[in-house]
């Protein structure tokens, strides 16, 4: 995978490509970057990159010819035909179903706009996607870009450790992850759960799916889908009911 950022402020996405797992995936060569400041494409003699919107108000808006020519400049040098993702509070609501389906490309482009708005003539010819990580509004979308290149990176294959960490994170299953413990298994009076002591495989996989299934109950009944439940995973969520 590679993935071009275009930014006013590259700056301030460096710094997280440079630790963890996006630099450890990035040293063994399982994506690439490329940071893009589209201000380098501007045509007009002050470096401009924003004007004031027709018909009046308030701020300042992102002008189509500088990124519009930034992003036929990675499409030339890469020769595909990126998905082009505009970070932006008006898109679609950010889940790991999303970052699932962006992890299969090859080549992702992220607009990162500041200002009041981007002119709508990008929005409609340019970007195949339009993503918000939530109903708030940011800055510019450097911070939000960067939350699903992460979010991304991390499916790709063998960029984890443990083949198995991605798979079982929290809405991977479509359901909240099981409560985790770790050494010492008696801290200041608070114990772990028996069955995790029990060297059972079976139970412990059983007694896992049900805390998955009570926590998301408890606080996210929204995700849970209930024609992929099988007959255990209602049954207890029948018991669940019960017990609220």
């Amino acid at each position: 995978m590679h993935i071009d950022v275009l930014t006013l402020f590259p700056e301030l996405v460096s710094g997280v490509f440079n630790h963890s797992i996006l630099k450890k995936a990035y040293d063994k060569e399982k994506y690439s970057y490329n940071l893009v400041n589209f201000r380098d494409y501007t045509e007009n003699k002050h470096y401009k990159v924003d004007d004031y919107p027709y018909g009046g108000g308030a701020g300042m808006v992102l002008t189509p010819q500088p990124i519009f020519d930034a992003i036929d400049s990675v499409k030339e040098k890469r020769q595909s035909k990126p998905r082009v993702i505009l970070m932006c509070p008006q898109g679609a609501p950010y889940n790991q179903r999303k970052a699932e389906e962006l992890a299969k490309e090859d080549h992702l482009v992220f607009i990162c706009g500041h200002y009041e708005g981007y002119d709508e003539r990008i929005r409609e010819h340019l970007v195949t996607d339009e993503i918000s990580i939530g109903d708030y509004v940011l800055t510019g979308g450097e911070l939000g870009a960067m939350v699903v290149i992460d979010s991304v990176v991390r499916l790709l294959p063998d960029v984890l450790g443990n083949v198995e960490s991605a798979p079982e994170d929290s809405f991977s299953t479509g359901l909240l992850e099981h409560p985790h413990y770790t050494r010492p298994a008696d801290f200041r009076g608070m114990k772990i759960p028996d069955v995790l002591l029990s060297g059972n495989h079976a139970k412990i996989e059983a007694w896992r799916r049900k805390e998955s299934l009570k926590r998301t109950y408890e606080r996210r009944k929204d995700l849970i889908e209930m024609d992929s439940l099988s007959k255990d995973d209602l049954k207890i969520l029948e018991e669940l009911k019960d017990d609220f």
